[in-house]
């Protein structure tokens, strides 16, 4: 039987970061990775403002791979979501801008096409 399971809230300690996630240590025997992804709704522009090695806090099991004792989790909507190390939290609206405004930019950018096209 697994020593953890998914949706177990976990301790965690940060072991190291890459541009794609956090690996964490949770005891002696499993490690994990919260996915770049799976730290925040917003979007997260550099986990290295977010987290430090030795980091402590608590994440979410998503999933255990029990024969490599390793673990996904994720830290979105739980209560201890980090903050920036300067204590600020992470802002933004994600990708609504683009969302927002991509139409009239195409747009823009086919008549700009279209004007230098009929220019000689």
């Amino acid at each position: 039987m697994s020593k953890y399971k998914k949706g177990d809230i976990v301790k965690c300690c940060v072991t190291g970061l890459t541009d794609y996630g956090v690996f964490v240590k949770l005891d002696e025997e499993y490690s994990g990775l919260i996915h770049i992804s799976e730290i925040s709704n917003k979007y997260v522009s550099n986990i290295e403002r977010l987290f430090i090695e030795g980091d402590n806090f608590e994440a979410k099991v998503l999933e255990v791979d029990e024969e490599k004792k390793q673990v996904k989790l994720t830290i979105k909507g739980h209560k201890t979501n980090r903050k920036l190390i300067d204590g600020l939290e992470e802002k933004g609206s994600g990708f609504a801008p683009l969302k927002e405004n991509l139409d009239k930019w195409i747009k823009e950018k086919l008549e700009e096409i279209e004007k230098s096209a009929k220019t000689p």
